[in-house]
């Protein structure tokens, strides 16, 4: 076995992609600190209690675990950071309004979510706390968008989907916990003959609704559709008013919407609107957010909660990777002028690279394509 071999679904990210994946992530936090997100880095590693409080079973099959040599307890590497940054929120910053936070950092996962995904994503996102309006989720899609165009994503598709209406026709119609499991599973999949068959016992409006909801799938037309056959439950109309209400906010920004009333990611950990951004390119959704109001009660402080985050690393994959600018060469002299004129070329950001001895046959492997050479007596930058 070579013992320079990677685990499956892991690799290394080489420099012209390095390089792109760090002015990104430079640009996009530079973008959600101008807008009011202040920057928070949790660690990568926590007890496991802590890591999946909140989060039901969406995480626990993700995360790696571990023991810790120093207390014997069960620990786990973070497969995604948004509750360690409600964690923050709740305990340490205690805030009493609204609090915008963002984050950057690896994540990995026990398993890629796919053939092409990588089992250590980047992930960059940004979360809004203590505000329960639709004027909240709306500023964080509106983020991602942004976000999105800035990592060189151009026409979005946003897919929207509302998970109280899911949980209000469980609660009315008295589903129990294990049908409700069921039905979750079999309304992810599409599979209305199984839903047929999961509801055939319960009482005919809800059977009809939740047999309904893998149809209702489409442009504006699925929100009608849903107020004139879904039961008239005061969760369901907020809830078909929320995406009404965001879809008019985001008309402009996106190429096209899609409601789908099925879609239930992330149903034990989001409470609200759930979204998901897609793009031609790219196989997968390049950003998934929504509402997650539940998650800080687990921390001893309900707080209602919004947020998206994407992988930084899957985005970059599909774009063409554009050659590292060239550089500066210049010569290996023990001569104050000289690295006087390095260190004014590099503060204008200008990459000056020492030509060090006993490697001239190799230059060209430096990527330089000017050098500083000694012209009537001051150091020049010409082209080689």
């Amino acid at each position: 076995m070579h013992t320079w071999l990677l685990p499956e679904y892991i690799e290394d990210v080489l420099p012209p992609e390095a390089q792109r994946i760090e002015t990104t992530r430079r640009q996009l936090l530079d973008m959600f600190r101008l807008h009011g997100y202040q920057l928070v880095m949790p660690p990568l590693l926590e007890y496991v209690e802590s890591l999946l409080t909140g989060t039901g079973h969406d995480l626990d099959l993700k995360t790696f675990k571990l023991v810790d040599q120093l207390s014997g307890r069960l620990m786990g590497l973070r497969a995604d950071i948004t509750p360690q940054v409600a964690r923050i929120d709740a305990h340490l910053l205690n805030r009493q309004g609204v609090t915008r936070l963002c984050y950057a950092g690896s994540v990995l996962h026990t398993l890629p979510a796919g053939l092409t995904r990588t089992r250590e994503p980047l992930q960059i996102g940004a979360e809004l706390y203590g505000h329960a309006g639709l004027e909240s989720d709306v500023e964080v899609q509106q983020l991602m968008l942004k976000a999105l165009r800035l990592a060189g994503v151009e026409t979005v598709h946003l897919d929207l989907g509302h998970v109280a209406i899911f949980g209000s026709l469980i609660k009315r119609g008295g589903v129990a916990p294990e049908l409700e499991s069921d039905l979750f599973r079999a309304l992810q999949a599409k599979d209305v003959p199984a839903v047929q068959e999961l509801a055939r016992l319960l009482d005919n409006v809800t059977r009809g609704a939740l047999t309904l909801l893998p149809e209702l799938y489409g442009g504006a037309e699925v929100l009608d559709q849903a107020s004139r056959h879904l039961p008239d439950h005061p969760e369901i109309r907020r809830a078909l008013g929320d995406l009404r209400g965001i879809a008019g906010k985001l008309q402009e920004a996106v190429g096209s919407f899609c409601f789908d009333l099925a879609e239930l990611r992330g149903y034990h950990y989001h409470s609200g609107v759930v979204f998901a951004a897609y793009a031609g390119g790219w196989a997968n959704a390049v950003a998934l957010g929504g509402r997650y109001d539940e998650v800080g009660v687990a921390f001893g402080r309900a707080r209602p909660a919004t947020g998206f985050s994407l992988d930084l690393r899957e985005i970059s994959a599909a774009l063409p990777v554009a050659p590292l600018p060239g550089g500066i060469l210049a010569p290996y002299l023990d001569d104050r002028a000289l690295h006087d004129r390095i260190d004014a070329l590099r503060a204008q950001g200008e990459v000056v690279v020492a030509d060090l001895p006993g490697h001239e046959a190799h230059r060209a492997e430096l990527n330089c394509e000017r050098t500083l050479v000694l012209l009537d007596g001051a150091w020049e930058v010409v082209s080689i």
